[in-house]
């Protein structure tokens, strides 16, 4: 059982395992904290998890958008004015393990919301996994809108580490190894 009787400087807070500012770290832990310490950190069972506690209606949200799929809701840590989740109805924990009929209504709402918000630019960020920034275990997609104007103070801000030590012979290689893999 996951628990943390000062959320706000805890190491291992949800949040501050995303390196989030102290408000965002505020924000995420008051709105969640009565549901997150009645749950198992990892998440990884559908009667744990956050996001199908939203979708059965036991945790508020802000509802934006659901089909017979999907469930779209504001962002209560947003990096963005009009940050909001897209994720699927079915449980899966990555994307790799959500079932291909349950994928249909993803991109066509990520577009909705997109143009919902009003932006120009904008972001659709969806992580797999603890290394690459996963926090819930539950495949969701960030919908999050980019102000031109902004640089790095509002929206996603990402690094990309090329990978300069690949050859192009490497990067064949990589090509026919996962080639053989489809």
């Amino acid at each position: 059982m996951w628990h943390c009787p000062n959320a706000f400087r805890c190491p291992s807070s949800p949040s501050r395992l995303l390196n989030l500012p102290a408000r965002t770290h505020l924000a995420f832990t008051s709105y969640f904290y009565p549901y997150i310490h009645q749950t198992s950190y990892n998440m990884s069972s559908l009667a744990s998890c956050i996001f199908c506690k939203i979708i059965k209606g036991e945790i508020p949200s802000m509802k934006l958008l659901e089909t017979e799929t999907v469930f779209a809701f504001m962002d209560i840590g947003p990096i963005a004015r009009g940050h909001c989740l897209v994720i699927p109805k079915y449980h899966a924990e990555k994307l790799t393990d959500l079932p291909d009929e349950q994928m249909a209504d993803i991109l066509p709402t990520c577009r909705k919301l997109a143009k919902a918000t009003g932006a120009e630019n904008f972001n659709i960020l969806q992580n797999n996994g603890r290394p690459a920034h996963q926090i819930v275990d539950h495949v969701h997609f960030h919908v999050i809108p980019k102000p031109a104007e902004a640089g790095d103070k509002e929206g996603l801000v990402v690094g990309w580490p090329t990978q300069k030590d690949l050859s192009k012979d490497d990067i064949a290689k990589i090509f026919e190894e996962m080639k053989s893999k489809l």
